[in-house]
């Protein structure tokens, strides 16, 4: 297969990531991928055929990725399409699934395993059992909204019930659902237990990253969700050592938007990048559990990092959003600290610049020791040193409740240099 400088994904996983598949697009190192992505969460979930809680675009081959490499994801666009969704708190239903509502959902009434269905009517009855009728969705809501949003795209308002219903009856038209997509449009369920919300957009994708050494379901491809996988019932059941060829690319990190750049590790040749799950808006936590998930257009610029053998994704957020403390300094600021360092007889400062180590684990207190301890290998450093310095000079925030944080701090060039991100970050950050 030849590789393009970019290439065009429109196609999706049946949920499962998987290195024993072919890839079928690969870009050249320094290429383009663009993308049409499916909504994440809850059109999955209620779509018992896909076997993973999401439905991610096919990986893409980077020409050049080896194992124990590294991928650097720039996003340089990010695009709503849908103009509508529905989302809320879940509740998995009994009886249709073995193990993992997520992964092994099968109807009630014909035991038929990840069945295919249609929809009938709306309403949270109306995903069907291909084979028998039965209704067979997996989840239902605990407590839901249905979002409408303006055309610039810029703030989003939950509906009434005749408006829900409405948007209901045409779902795939105001979800955009992509051609090839298979999930049920949420929109069906027509929640309207919030009425008159206002929200911000402010888009930035859920899952990001490249393919683990071996198949896990793409909502599980992280050290907190990824649990449920550990002694699993069904057919992509780990063991906990299994678990850590997971690549965390599900990370719900708010800050992973346009602008920002994304570094990730390679674990299979030419590291397969997928991209999906967009939401429209989140605070930090995720703590409802689901948020507005949305179809949208992705662009991603690729390059290769030969030889960074990264256990975990490292983030480079766009300014704006880096904790105040890890913000690099202004001139103002520098010579500041010279005026310091020449009173306090002290001979050189650091030049330093912001980076987020991805933490993910079965809670945050796991997730945080994960993220500390990934920094440190990394830099070849100790894990006190790390803690010291994204107590002064950075920051732990939650990316996703139950286990996925950041650990952001002020990273000395010369550590920069040790893993070969140093001009990558300087240029990130002096543009």
């Amino acid at each position: 297969m030849e590789a393009k400088q970019t290439v065009y994904v429109n196609t999706f996983t049946d949920g499962v990531l998987d290195p024993g598949k072919a890839m079928e697009y690969k870009v050249k190192d320094g290429g383009h991928i663009i993308a049409n992505t499916t909504p994440g969460c809850w059109g999955p979930m209620i779509t018992p055929a896909l076997k993973g809680g999401h439905e991610v675009t096919k990986p893409v081959y980077v020409e050049g990725a080896e194992a124990g490499d590294a991928v650097v994801i720039h996003i340089q666009t990010i695009e709503v399409t849908s103009t509508a969704t529905a989302s809320g708190n879940d509740q998995p239903v009994k009886g249709r699934f073995t193990g993992d509502p997520f992964v092994d959902g099968k109807c009630p009434n014909c035991g038929t395993k990840n069945p295919d269905t249609y929809i009938e009517g709306i309403g949270q009855q109306a995903i069907r059992c291909r084979i028998c009728g039965e209704d067979v969705t997996p989840f239902v809501f605990t407590n839901a909204y249905t979002m409408a949003f303006d055309e610039q795209k810029e703030l989003g308002l939950t509906l009434p019930r005749e408006a829900a219903e409405k948007v209901a009856h045409d779902a795939k038209h105001y979800m955009q659902t992509p051609e090839e997509s298979i999930q049920n449009p949420v929109v069906t369920f027509a929640p309207h237990d919030l009425v008159g919300a206002v929200a911000r957009l402010r888009p930035f994708l859920g899952q990001l990253g490249t393919t683990p050494s071996r198949p896990i379901p793409d909502s599980h491809n992280a050290g907190d969700f990824g649990q449920f996988l550990i002694d699993a019932p069904h057919d992509f059941g780990l063991t906990a050592d299994e678990l850590e060829e997971r690549t965390d690319g599900h990370m719900d990190i708010n800050r992973v938007r346009e602008g920002a750049v994304i570094i990730c590790p390679v674990k299979v040749e030419g590291g397969g990048v997928y991209v999906g799950d967009m939401h429209a808006m989140q605070g930090n936590g995720e703590i409802a559990g689901h948020t507005t998930d949305v179809s949208g257009i992705v662009t991603l610029k690729v390059d290769v990092l030969k030889g960074v053998n990264l256990e975990g994704p490292v983030l480079l957020p766009v300014e704006e959003d880096l904790p105040y403390l890890a913000k690099p300094f202004s001139e103002k600021e520098k010579q500041q600290a010279l005026k310091l360092a020449e009173k306090w007889q002290v001979e050189q400062l650091e030049d330093s610049y912001p980076v987020s180590f991805i933490g993910t684990g079965a809670d945050l207190n796991a997730a945080t020791e994960n993220g500390l301890e990934r920094a440190a290998r990394a830099f070849g450093i100790d894990v006190p040193e790390v803690m010291n310095r994204s107590t002064i000079t950075g920051s732990i925030d939650v990316g996703r409740h139950p286990g996925v944080v950041t650990v952001t701090f002020l990273t000395p060039v010369h550590y920069l240099e040790k893993i070969k991100i140093d001009t990558l970050v300087k240029d990130h950050y002096k543009r």
